[in-house]
């Protein structure tokens, strides 16, 4: 499959986002209200997952045909994933613009600490439930068997997660008791992202394509030949569908990607480990940085080693 890279983009950025959100969620909803966030320190972690989930969807809009008729996809929310998954972020999008808005007091209401904890409940499910629609939009389809993989979705959850938990860091990490638990969570995330990738890769290698050409043209079963090219010259479905890259090439990419996802925030999350008050910023940062170039690089491999089973006839 062609890499786009506006696709590329809104995946990275948006699944950071919403990871960021849900970890914010989660800790004022589980959280005693005095070991919140100092200052607005936890309000602008939701302001920052707002701008990556909102530069994420904006750079969606540059891979459609006709970007002013998004809207419509809102209506087909009970056959598809890409319409669940706008339905979720923007209902993401309002819950974490209603938290904070309370706790500023633009929205004076009485009991704020509970109606802030009922918020942030209903917010992380959400987050979860916009990052696996996200995933199922690749997941779902049939004619490209590598994105049909069990470990896809799991795969976009660690992502998301680990990324929106690094991030956590910065916002959240200098005023926790325990800022080691944050080192001890990037340090578990990246080994879970590890393994899994691996297995990923793996059976992508060893595996078969478990089609043939008679799936693709509509006739499985049955043995299809062909006499001579279906086009003299290069065409769409060539161009989205016929990307190839080379092995080599894929194994520098697959661990240049795990060197930027999976070791370097490991190396800044060890010192974390030992802190007993606050943290480096530089830390975190270092970590966020190399992490969403390493998932860039990760998220480009994945759109340009699946095969559409369209190219057997091709």
């Amino acid at each position: 499959m062609h890499p786009a890279f506006s696709v590329i983009v809104f995946t990275t950025l948006s699944g950071t986002g919403f990871g960021l959100w849900f970890w914010l969620a989660l800790r004022i909803a589980l959280g005693d209200r005095a070991e919140w966030f100092d200052g607005i320190g936890w309000a602008l972690g939701l302001i920052a997952g707002g701008v990556l989930v909102a530069a994420g969807v904006i750079a969606s809009l540059w891979h459609l045909g006709k970007p002013m008729r998004v809207w419509r996809a809102f209506s087909q929310w009970r056959s598809s994933w890409m319409s669940r998954e706008g339905v979720f972020a923007i209902a993401c999008m309002g819950v974490a613009a209603t938290t904070v808005l309370v706790q500023s007091t633009v929205i004076d209401l009485p009991q704020e600490p509970v109606v802030m904890r009922i918020l942030c409940a209903l917010l992380a499910p959400l987050c979860l439930a916009a990052i696996v629609s996200t995933a199922m939009i690749y997941g779902s389809l049939k004619t490209i068997p590598a994105w049909r993989h069990p470990l896809v979705v799991p795969v976009y959850l660690l992502f998301a997660l680990l990324g929106g938990g690094i991030l956590f860091g910065p916002f959240a990490g200098t005023t926790l008791d325990r800022p080691a638990l944050v080192g001890i969570g990037v340090l578990v995330g990246a080994v879970a992202l590890f393994v899994a990738k691996l297995r990923y890769w793996r059976a992508l290698d060893r595996d078969a394509l478990p089609l043939d050409r008679g799936d693709a043209v509509g006739l499985p079963g049955r043995e299809v030949s062909v006499f001579e090219r279906p086009h003299t010259e290069a065409n769409y479905l060539n161009r989205e569908m016929g990307f190839v890259v080379a092995r080599r090439h894929a194994r520098k990419l697959r661990a240049i990607a795990l060197v930027l996802c999976v070791l370097v925030p490991v190396l800044c999350a060890l010192p974390m480990m030992v802190m007993q008050h606050g943290g480096p910023a530089a830390l975190y940062w270092g970590a966020a940085l190399s992490f969403q170039l390493g998932a860039m690089v990760e998220r480009w491999l994945f759109f340009a080693e699946a095969k559409h089973v369209v190219m057997l006839y091709y």
